[in-house]
């Protein structure tokens, strides 16, 4: 089965997997997918051991990179900022609730450590375009970005390279600018999808991107947002889209980084138990909810900080609380979280990649087959 977007990126079946693990990119990709790094974490000495290793795991297949550069970012235009600086500006009243919240889950304040010190902010245009660098020096066949409209110069990148550059948006009006940007490929996010996201349902939102897109030019659409099984993509092909772009069912698979204590939470998990919320980057992310959601949401909350001082804030105390649970503290477990959409309801299991991206296969061609036969009927 091919659609408007297996020819752009080199497949035969239009299963695009965003991940921030190598293995899983490799494993996606190999099977017949199409995997996507999530490069914003990475300093680009990291991005190049990384893609250096997928070049040699992939077996020649095609892979993607996603960056994060947003168009709104408190931090936009300032120069020389690393996350050292930048944890200085932590208001008092943050790090009063975050001690509290460490002394009731039992974590101790030692185990926190603070990361990457004196790296440059990567979200910002210009060390973000430094990781671009790096993963052209790769066979890349895709580079993405989320949270606005890519700068021109990351446009300009792409475009000189032969790289297809994807944007993703959670409204019609944010497809319409990308369409007139220049996007090769329109990722339209519903709500139910993990990280960062909008409110529009996935299955609102295609349709509205659809028509929106249509008077200014023809540019693929991918279906994002709670898609975990092959049925599923096929009522988005039934919608017009070209292809489906997931995340939240590759974190349950053996490849993934979650830990296994997440997984564990994956399984148990409700549709219903994920929450959406600014306390992990300061921009509103879908994750599952845990006590470290409550009390951001609570009444003694001091208030999300904009992104990204919000993420200097959760990533060391979350590590800690993660290392914590894996050391037999129960509290500290509760605490434990991490991106992911509405569709861990449908996880029941821990499977390869391999293993998902087949059953994705078998089960569109068995919800095509089944739309045929009732059509005919």
């Amino acid at each position: 089965m091919k659609t408007a977007i297996c020819p752009i990126l080199g497949i035969d079946f239009p299963l695009v997997a965003f991940s921030h693990c190598r293995d899983v990119v490799a494993q996606v990709s190999r099977a017949g997918g199409f995997g996507v790094l999530g490069a914003t974490a990475f300093t680009p000495d990291q991005l190049e051991l990384e893609l250096k290793w997928i070049d040699e795991h992939i077996d020649g297949k095609p892979y993607g990179v996603d960056v994060l550069i947003p168009e709104n970012l408190s931090i936009k235009n300032e120069k020389d900022v690393t996350y050292a600086t930048l944890a200085e500006r932590i208001p008092q009243k943050h790090k009063d609730f975050i001690r509290d919240l460490m002394a009731t889950h039992g974590i101790d304040p030692t185990q926190v450590v603070e990361q990457r010190g004196n790296a440059r902010i990567s979200m910002q245009q210009e060390n973000a375009m430094k990781l671009l660098e790096v993963s052209f020096r790769h066979p890349i066949k895709l580079i993405a970005n989320a949270l606005g409209v890519p700068p021109q110069e990351m446009l300009d990148l792409g475009h000189r390279h032969g790289v297809p550059v994807a944007a993703l948006v959670g409204a019609p009006e944010h497809a319409v600018r990308q369409a007139k940007a220049g996007v090769d490929i329109i990722v339209a996010q519903g709500g139910e999808a993990g990280g960062h996201t909008g409110e529009v349902a996935t299955i609102v939102l295609v349709p509205q991107v659809l028509r929106a897109i249509k008077p200014i030019r023809n540019v693929p659409v991918l279906a994002a947002g709670g898609i975990m099984t092959g049925r599923q993509m096929a009522a988005c092909i039934a919608m017009g889209a070209a292809g489906v772009w997931t995340g939240s069912v590759w974190l349950a698979t053996n490849e993934s980084e979650t830990s296994e204590i997440f997984r564990e939470k994956m399984i148990a998990a409700r549709s219903r138990d994920t929450v959406r919320s600014r306390c992990r980057t300061g921009k509103p992310t879908r994750q599952l909810r845990s006590t470290w959601t409550d009390a951001w949401e609570g009444p003694n909350s001091p208030g999300s900080l904009p992104m990204p001082m919000q993420s200097l804030i959760s990533e060391p105390i979350l590590a800690a609380a993660q290392r914590a649970a894996e050391k037999g503290n129960p509290k500290a477990r509760e605490m434990v979280t991490y991106f992911v959409g509405q569709g861990v309801g449908l996880v029941d299991s821990v499977k390869s990649c391999r293993t998902v991206v087949k059953e994705f296969m078998e089960e569109f061609a068995e919800a095509v087959g089944d739309l045929n036969a009732a059509v005919e009927e």
